[in-house]
Parts: structure tokens; sequence; C-alpha cells
């Protein structure tokens, strides 16, 4: 995955080239929002619909796990500053902690270090009310440059 965040736009295909950042075909699709300027940290968040929710009508894993790893592409993208430079995820670890149903979920990722070539990032998924639904631990590639 190419990770949105930082400065530019897309290419043909919606994908955050290496030189910027852009909406993404998935991020459209699942209605997510990216903020954040403060280096090293990134928010993604989503408001709950019914094409979110799986057959037992919980937030299917595959959108939490979408928004985590969009929110650590864009708090690695904010501690990448030499041009041409973007960001991949390597691995990321995702331990629910609670269902979600409805409400706006947000993850917030931070940098815990940046090295030359890997990032190694933190996450946390809250609902509304601030309960914790997940946890997460990423490890990004820096590519490009």
């Amino acid at each position: 995955m190419t990770a949105d965040g930082g400065a530019g736009g897309t290419d043909d295909s919606g994908l955050v080239t290496p030189s910027g950042v852009g909406d993404f075909p998935l991020q459209q699709f699942l209605g997510m929002a990216l903020t954040g300027d403060e280096p090293g940290v990134g928010f993604a968040h989503l408001d709950v619909g019914p094409d979110h929710l799986n057959p037992n009508g919980v937030v299917h894993g595959a959108v939490l796990f979408a928004l985590v790893d969009t929110a650590m592409g864009k708090s690695t993208m904010s501690v990448l500053d030499e041009p041409g430079r973007y960001c991949a995820s390597i691995e990321v670890a995702l331990r629910f902690i609670r269902p979600a149903v409805a409400g706006r979920l947000t993850a917030t990722a931070t940098v815990i270090k940046r090295g030359r070539n890997v990032v190694h990032l933190e996450a946390r998924v809250v609902g509304d009310e601030g309960r914790l639904i997940a946890t997460a631990a990423g490890t990004f590639a820096i590519l490009g440059g």
C-alpha cells in the first residue's frame, strides 16, 4: 500500500505518488477522512455505516485494519521531508479490544522511531466516547528518493 499523507497529488490510478498525496479509491469507498499536521502523528476517521458491518452486525476487521494502516501511512509521510520519498506497509499487527457497531471511529497513529529505511509506529482506534476499540503496532518502509 502506498500511504496517504504529506503534500502533493495522485497519479491516474488515485494512488499517492512519491511526490505527494491524494485520495485513493479504498479511502473514498470506505469514507475515510485524514487529519493531522503534527509531525509523527496521523489520524484517520470513519463514520460507521451499514456497508462497514460484517454479517454479525459489527464493524468488519478489515475496515479497522484499513483505518489503522491509513493512519500509519499518514503518520509516516509526515516525517519524510526528503523529496520523492514515500512509504509502504511492511507489517501491521492489530489487536481487537471490543466490537464497534456504530458512530465515528478514529485511528491515531504515532511514529515511535524513524530510521533511515524503516519507521516503527503504534496506533489506537477509539469510538465516539473514547472507548478503546483496537490497538496496533506497525512497521513501514521508506521508499523512493
